[in-house]
């Protein structure tokens, strides 16, 4: 069988196929056995040759905008001074001038290029939104390690026969030929990320009377399969374990949250504990999952944290194929500590002048809410960066089928971790017109710092975070 793969060239209309092994593949997939061994090392052997070394196509697009893959730098670029994690990254592109902006007069002749949230939030804000198109560049890499483990998960990892968690996937994402929606999205679970974050982000739901909410939380979070002295043999499924202390709202000021996550949320569902302050005691809560509001004000669910974060089994899942999409893309300058919120922060939405945008392909994954399960989001279309398999951008719709949200991740390169993955994440409410910007780092004291190791799981027990506490 064949599967579509959407492609879009200067008009946006044009249609590509590849070939898939799909159907009954795809079954075997789901009942957590593996395609034959033949198959999959002839994909594997794609893996730096045919296509990139993270299995994305090397090709850019036919008028091209989508520029074709170099992965030229590892780790800082040439010519760049950098001081280490948790300081800030100059931009190797910060000369560049926008191609050309979309907005409310043009958008039609780049529609096949935007989601439909997207082409929503200019229908919004016909007077302020644009999006400034710049060269695109696909010239970082990642490290060899994580390349290394991406080809043995290409060869070892499967589903669980139930879809609620992924076997045989370590230090990379876990299906770099995805053949089914839920391989998708459990590649948006397993995207890569730096095994040890620490530091406090901002978050800031801004009203469309102009007044900001705000919230602050300071991270310690430690993702032991990414972690290079725990050994492939050795780990065992934990995703990540972590400790989210509240800064702001000063009414919600140190309560700490510990979470312990992993790879297969039916044998093994989220832990969660939580120390309040004025009660001094830690006790263990409910799992909190699906729709459950967070943020200031309750402003997203918990399982669209970063787009999409939580089990699969709410929804069903569809791989529809390959979109080529304009994009937030090596956003340097918004994490730049010279930048202040006020100029960040527009009264609808980011100021345009600021958001670089780059065309890039995207797989497209569309998830249905099932029969008689209970979430305020009726269906969802995730795009995943192929480049990176971060998800990217999401439209969200209600249960009546209309449009409700958009999200967009900034996705970036961390030169200290030496990752592509997500830096600022943004929710568009296009029915109450306000939105929220999540993971600002801009003003803060504590940036946050990556692998700097020193963790260990016995560090996230009740017992630690009693101690902690203290």
């Amino acid at each position: 069988m064949k599967r579509d793969e959407i492609g879009n060239n200067d008009k946006g209309k044009r249609m590509r196929r590849r070939d898939f092994m799909a159907g009954g593949v795809a079954a075997l997939a789901l009942a957590g056995r593996k395609s034959p061994a033949w198959a999959v090392a002839g994909e594997v052997a794609r893996l730096g040759a045919e296509l990139t070394p993270f299995g994305a196509q090397r090709e850019g697009s036919a008028d091209g905008l989508l520029a074709p893959y170099a992965g030229k730098w590892l780790g800082v670029p040439p010519g760049i001074a950098f001081a280490g994690t948790g300081r800030p990254q100059a931009d190797p592109y910060a000369g560049e001038k926008p191609l050309f902006s979309i907005d409310a007069r043009n958008v039609g002749q780049h529609a096949g290029r935007l989601s439909e949230g997207q082409k929503a939030l200019i229908r919004k804000f016909p007077d302020s939104f644009r999006m400034d198109v710049y060269p695109c560049h696909r010239d970082f890499r990642f490290a060899d390690d994580l390349l290394a483990n991406l080809k043995l998960n290409a060869a070892e990892a499967g589903l669980t026969a139930d879809g609620e968690g992924v076997t045989g996937a370590y230090g990379a994402p876990a299906f770099p030929f995805p053949k089914s929606g839920l391989e998708a999205i459990w590649n948006a679970i397993t995207a890569p990320r730096p095994f040890t974050v620490r530091g406090t982000m901002d978050e800031a739901v801004v009203y469309p009377n102009g007044t900001i909410a705000w919230g602050a939380q300071k991270w310690d979070i430690y993702c032991p399969s990414y972690d290079p002295a725990v050994m492939r043999a050795d780990y065992d499924g934990t995703s990540a374990l972590v400790y989210r202390t509240t800064m702001k709202p000063e009414r919600e000021a140190g309560t700490i949250v510990l979470a312990r996550e992993y790879w297969d949320f039916a044998r093994r569902p989220t832990q969660a504990w939580t120390y309040v302050p004025g009660t001094r005691r830690v006790k263990q809560v409910a799992e909190v999952a699906g729709d459950y509001p967070i943020g200031p004000g309750g402003f997203h669910t918990v399982d669209d944290t970063g787009l999409w974060a939580q089990s699969p089994r709410r929804y069903d899942w569809d791989l529809v194929g390959k979109q080529e999409l304009f994009v937030p893309y090596n956003n340097f300058r918004l994490d730049d500590p010279a930048l202040r919120y006020k100029d960040l922060l527009g009264p609808a939405h980011l100021n345009p002048d600021l958001v670089r945008w780059e065309l890039h392909r995207c797989w497209v994954v569309k998830a249905r809410l099932k029969p008689g399960i209970r979430h305020v989001y009726g269906a969802r279309t995730i795009y995943l960066d192929e480049d990176s398999l971060n998800p990217v951008v999401a439209d969200v719709y209600d249960l009546r089928g209309d449009l409700y949200r958009v999200a967009m991740n900034s996705i970036g390169y961390d030169y200290a971790t030496r990752i592509l993955g997500q830096h600022l994440c943004v929710y568009y409410d296009l029915v109450s017109g306000a939105y929220m910007a999540d993971r600002l780092t801009n003003e803060v004291s504590d940036r946050p710092r990556c692998n700097e190791g020193g963790r260990e799981a016995r560090d996230y027990t009740p017992q630690a975070l009693q101690r902690k506490a203290i």
